[in-house]
């Protein structure tokens, strides 16, 4: 009984997340990759990349989960031999803070992951 409720509260913490944002996730892949590349492309193991162009394998992500983002892109970058991209989702300007964080993070390390801000 205890699991179940500790589910059911993970469940609705989740879904009040995604009400808070302007739109969805895939609205905004859909977008901007768009002409640019293909989106939902299916990796080896089954994964998929939000955005796969010609150079790179782009997460897509809402700014407070920019530290899953960093992991994914490298991630699948490994998986297609592309440069790793995220494309951060900023919808407000208290959201900032975020893309300051992860391009901080990308810079300190060295990491070779290209971003670019995502607004409405």
């Amino acid at each position: 009984m205890k699991k179940i409720m500790v589910t059911l509260a993970l469940i609705l913490i989740a879904s009040t997340v995604n009400a808070k944002n302007l739109h969805h996730e895939r609205w905004y892949q859909d977008r901007w990759c768009q002409g640019k590349g293909k989106t939902e492309v299916r990796m080896p193991d089954n994964t998929r990349c939000d955005c796969v162009t010609a150079t790179h394998a782009i997460e897509f992500d809402f700014s407070k989960k920019w530290y899953e983002a960093v992991g994914q892109s490298l991630y699948y970058s490994l998986q297609t031999g592309k440069r790793a991209g995220i494309a951060l989702i900023v919808e407000t300007k208290k959201d900032r803070k975020y893309w300051i964080r992860m391009n901080s993070t990308i810079k300190h390390f060295e990491l070779p992951i290209d971003t670019w801000m995502i607004q409405p």
